[in-house]
């Protein structure tokens, strides 16, 4: 079959080639971790990272396993996903009723979500499901995650179209990515919902990584998300960008400055972005992910 999950409807045949993403039919998988690091209310979470990304990103802070051609990660089946999900459910203590399960950048993989989560639903577990998505997504695939997930946790990249093809090869990311978020307010909707324990459990969360050079654009995005949602928006402002690999062009080779973030910090206390977080600069020195470590966050 030909594969249109992600909005670039790349149309390859995954059983004999891969597409822009660089995936294949084959499930990939680059760590199934215990991770803290994740929005306050989503703490601690056990993530599946997937390896591959329909986007792309030049900067990519992950991109060990974004920009990696297929074979280089092992190869798993459902059962194994499964069992190694809810091994860390087991050996972490979560509770059996509410343990939670982000799915990280799994555009390409959308179509297995479903049977991951039946295995390891037969495991005895009912976990509270996080996407975590780059944004760059096609409204059909979310619609077939419909009643699947709990919380959306999307990035709201770009509004400036040409940053958007510069750094993600994507010039149609604004519209495609406003779309998406419509889609995923609509399933979940647009407050955040806590429980007694401080744990969210359904809702949307959008994140915006201010880049180095690039106020204008930050500033725009959250005017339009302003407009997309003017009350109960929970915001994650990230201010963790920094050069992951050497060659990257100017700005894209320097840290974001503070004066660059107190000004995009400013204008969402402005439109009254108030739900949510501000991370701190200092982010930056501690948000650095190795997957060549079983654990990449480990330092973290």
């Amino acid at each position: 079959m030909k594969c249109s999950l992600c909005p670039r409807a790349c149309n390859v045949d995954r059983t004999v080639g891969s597409g822009f993403c660089g995936a294949t039919t084959d499930l990939e998988v680059a760590a199934v971790v215990v991770h803290r690091g994740e929005e306050p209310p989503l703490n601690p979470i056990v993530n599946l990272f997937f390896a591959h990304c329909n986007l792309q990103c030049i900067y990519c802070q992950n991109w060990q396993i974004s920009k990696t051609e297929s074979g280089k990660w092992k190869v798993e089946s459902i059962e194994s996903i499964a069992d190694r999900i809810c091994t860390m459910f087991s050996t972490f203590h979560f509770p059996l009723s509410s343990p939670m399960l982000g799915f990280v950048t799994a555009a390409h993989y959308a179509n297995r979500i479903p049977e991951i989560l039946k295995a390891v639903r037969q495991r005895g577990f009912t976990p509270t499901v996080v996407y975590n998505s780059s944004g760059y997504e096609s409204v059909e695939t979310l619609r077939s995650l419909e009643g699947l997930v709990d919380i959306y946790l999307p990035d709201f990249k770009y509004m400036d179209a040409y940053l958007a093809r510069d750094y993600s090869h994507a010039p149609d990311y604004p519209e495609v990515a406003q779309a998406a978020l419509r889609e995923m307010r609509r399933q979940v909707g647009g407050g955040l919902k806590i429980d007694e324990d401080g744990k969210a459990y359904r809702g949307l969360i959008v994140r915006h990584l201010v880049l180095p050079g690039a106020v204008d654009n930050s500033l725009r995005c959250l005017e339009w998300l302003t407009d997309f949602m003017p009350f109960g928006l929970h915001l994650s402002l990230m201010a963790q960008y920094f050069p992951p690999r050497p060659g990257l062009p100017h700005p894209l080779d320097r840290c974001i400055t503070p004066e660059e973030y107190a000004t995009v910090v400013a204008h969402a206390e402005k439109l009254g972005l108030t739900d949510g977080w501000i991370q701190e600069l200092e982010a930056r020195d501690n948000y650095r992910p190795d997957f060549s470590n079983e654990n990449p966050f480990e330092s973290i």
